[in-house]
């Protein structure tokens, strides 16, 4: 769904052209899948960052083609709306100081889009849902100036027959409203990590991720504040699954998924296949092997983790897992802390003897992921013990005194320093202990100063660029 498209409207003709191409590298991915044919490399880190651009009260600025065109970043390129962009990392191997190296490219490109932003009079800000942004920001105008966003609105809307998108989040301030258009997907920001992975080790990665997600979503929540409402500590979830949602009659685009993989993950491109209708039917004049109709197909169904096809060096097909549920910022260090605890727990879920799948329902690791969406580090989630059994536990605790520790033990057998190790996850720790992520800190902030929400982000701003994680953030 990254790449731009040629033409903004579709006849049928080219719904029935985009299934042959789609259905032919459906058979051929098989085929590659059956044969072995998949590159055997894996444990690579790479990450995406969606920010926002601000003006100096506060405000989102919908500037983002002078901001690109000044920058002229081949990492940073443009998203929905048009006060946002997105920084890309470069793809590193899981290994050594891995998370140093993660770092010091995120932080080189983050200051290259201060220095330009402020060139703009504006500034660059990591934050999952922006507090002083309001509906009536989220229409047509705003809309970054690429074909495919107005299509893919085009599309959605068609399938809801005109009907409006309608916005119910439960919290301590609920929020329901009714919005014309899809934009409301650009409040939605985050810090998406992938990992490719190698084959063999492809379904317990995929599994481990979905497993995972409850304790990196409540880990990294940054978005309580919607529209001045507030409501889940993750409130990006709920948002984004309704902001795209294509009515009853269809699959929804935006879930946690029906289940575990089982055999390998062919099974989410066949699904995708079969179940999901295409919305946007752009041929493209490339070989099958190129998987161009798979690829795009599969960018416009947005996961929580998502399966990803991509080449190496050498034009081998690889496996890449995008793991979408962690809001963006607060800091750069906060980010790649982030991005280590994942890692670390997939690769800790993967070393168990016994796959923590055949232990943890599916439903339960549903249940668990939008619990932790909603309440943060507060929530109560059903985890196994020692034995196989389930219990209720504490989010909290569970992360400090088991998933920690086997997320450590996750990175170090992949030949990581100690010290790189503590580094990192010793954010996650910290964070933890004091129960202070970028959603706590935002919600005692407003607790604690008699002040407007412009007031807070700018205040957000000034200690996100201090650079020091959010745990020592004061009040």
């Amino acid at each position: 769904m990254g790449d731009e498209i040629s033409h903004r409207f579709f006849s049928a003709e080219d719904f029935t052209r985009f299934r042959e191409r789609l259905d032919e590298e459906t058979s051929l991915l098989r085929r590659q899948f059956d044969r072995g044919e998949l590159s055997p490399r894996g444990d690579t880190a790479g990450f995406e960052l969606e920010a926002w651009l601000i003006d100096k009260q506060g405000n989102a600025l919908p500037e983002n083609d002078r901001f690109l065109d000044r920058l002229h970043s081949p990492l940073v390129v443009p998203e929905l709306a048009k006060f946002n962009v997105e920084l890309n990392g470069s793809p590193s191997a899981l290994t050594g100081r891995v998370f140093t190296r993660l770092h010091d490219e995120l932080d080189a490109t983050w200051s290259a889009c201060r220095r330009t932003a402020s060139g703009l009079n504006a500034y660059i800000l990591a934050i999952g849902t922006l507090p002083t942004a309001t509906q009536a920001l989220f229409d047509a105008h705003s809309m970054s100036a690429m074909m495919r966003y107005q299509s893919l609105n085009d599309r959605v809307m068609a399938l809801r027959d005109g009907r409006d998108l309608t916005i119910n989040i439960e919290g301590d301030q609920p929020l329901r409203l009714h919005h014309h258009d899809v934009m409301l997907e650009a409040a939605t920001t985050s810090f998406q990590i992938h990992l490719q992975c190698r084959p063999p080790q492809a379904v317990r990665d995929f599994n481990a991720s979905m497993i995972a997600s409850a304790a990196t979503v409540a880990a990294g929540a940054n978005s309580p504040l919607l529209f001045g409402h507030l409501l889940w500590d993750e409130s990006r979830i709920p948002l984004f699954e309704q902001a795209v949602d294509v009515g009853d009659r269809y699959p929804a685009r935006v879930s946690f998924g029906d289940g575990y993989i089982r055999e390998s993950l062919l099974e989410i491109f066949e699904e995708n296949q079969r179940e999901h209708l295409i919305l946007i039917p752009m041929v493209q004049d490339t070989p099958p092997a190129r998987f161009a109709h798979v690829r795009f197909h599969n960018g416009t169904v947005w996961r929580w983790n998502r399966p990803l096809i991509g080449f190496d060096f050498d034009g081998q097909v690889h496996l890449r897992i995008e793991h979408r549920v962690v809001s963006a910022g607060p800091t750069t260090r906060d980010c790649i802390a982030n991005a280590a605890f994942y890692f670390g727990l997939v690769r800790g879920l993967g070393l168990q003897v016994v796959p923590p799948e055949t232990q943890l329902p599916f439903a339960d690791a549903r249940d668990n992921f939008y619990k932790a969406a909603r309440y943060g580090l507060n929530a109560q989630v059903v985890w196994p013990d020692a034995q196989g059994s389930l219990r209720a536990t504490g989010l909290r605790r569970l992360i400090a005194d088991e998933l920690l520790p086997l997320a450590r033990r996750g990175l170090a057998s992949m030949d990581i320093p100690d010290r790189e190790i503590e580094d990192h996850l010793g954010i996650i720790a910290a964070r933890v202990d004091n129960s202070q992520n970028g959603s706590a800190w935002q919600r005692r902030w407003l607790t604690m100063n008699d002040a407007s929400l412009h007031e807070l982000v700018l205040r957000y701003r000034e200690l996100q660029d201090g650079g020091d994680p959010v745990h020592t953030w004061p009040l």
